[in-house]
């Protein structure tokens, strides 16, 4: 049974008319709470698949962690490096700790040593194996070693670079002078480069998922998928996360092949099929 309170005060029309009201004020209260349930659901939908999205990726990257903490390093991969489009790996010091390194140990005769006049410059040594080194690898090993100096923070274009012969770098410094860490001097005739700033980032082993990041023309010889790597406002780490969503990857060997200062990357692209 319903019970009705009737005004016996008004009329039955103002009656009617208030308890019309009512119904419509009791609607869009319905109405209303029907609007914040539906926005309560889709916020918890909304909720529940972030956080699959995240635990999912999460997972992928404990895989990836745990797979590459399982890979067999390559001595060259604690320092910068790539392959030339002629087959020769270049190598490159990230600090001055590794280009002591990289000279002391690895700069054999044959080889070729590349470096820039600029403070804090890395050094580059491609690795000759008994074979001539041709220009077109000296060029790429010179982009490198122009793109990982201060000329990239410093929005050059281009960059002067000289290569020389490992016997003619010297620890020995000149009398009354002192070599810092990493400092090197370089004695005799040096033959000198002038590399534009363009590198690329492409997937070198798909089956191990390492990002070979170097000269442009290197990297499209070797990788089956590339991108380029520019001067831009992103930040190491982003850019890199980046390159490893579009590519895979390791991140951190990503973030320390990628050169200081801001960058800016393109889609991948697909190396042609001949």
């Amino acid at each position: 049974m319903v019970t009705v309170d009737i005004d016996v005060t008004k009329s039955v029309e103002e009656n009617a008319a208030r308890y019309f009201e009512e119904a419509k004020r009791a609607k869009r209260k319905l109405e209303g709470a029907a609007e914040a349930y539906k926005a309560s659901v889709a916020a918890y939908e909304k909720a529940r698949k972030e956080k699959d999205s995240y635990l999912a990726r999460f997972e992928e990257e404990e895989r990836r962690r745990k797979r590459f903490a399982q890979r067999r390093r390559h001595w060259y991969e604690k320092f910068r490096w790539f392959y030339s489009s002629d087959g020769f790996l270049c190598v490159g010091g990230r600090d001055s700790t590794t280009n002591e390194v990289l000279i002391k140990k690895h700069a054999e005769p044959g080889d070729k040593v590349l470096h820039t006049d600029m403070a804090g410059a890395p050094f580059y040594v491609v690795k000759a194996k008994g074979r001539p080194v041709p220009q077109t690898t000296l060029e790429q090993a010179g982009v490198a070693a122009a793109s990982f100096s201060k000329a990239w923070k410093s929005d050059l274009t281009t960059a002067e670079v000289f290569h020389v012969d490992p016997d003619q770098v010297s620890k020995t410094a000149e009398t009354g002078e002192y070599l810092t860490k990493g400092a090197f001097v370089i004695r005799g005739k040096t033959r000198y480069l002038h590399p534009r700033l363009e590198l690329g980032a492409g997937l070198f082993d798909s089956k191990d998922e390492i990002i070979m990041v170097g000269p442009r023309d290197a990297v499209m010889a070797n990788c089956g998928r590339w991108l380029e790597v520019s001067k831009g406002a992103l930040k190491t780490s982003d850019a890199a996360k980046r390159i490893q969503n579009m590519l895979g990857g390791e991140l951190d060997q990503i973030i320390q092949q990628l050169p200081p200062g801001g960058v800016s990357i393109t889609a991948p692209r697909e190396r042609p099929k001949h």
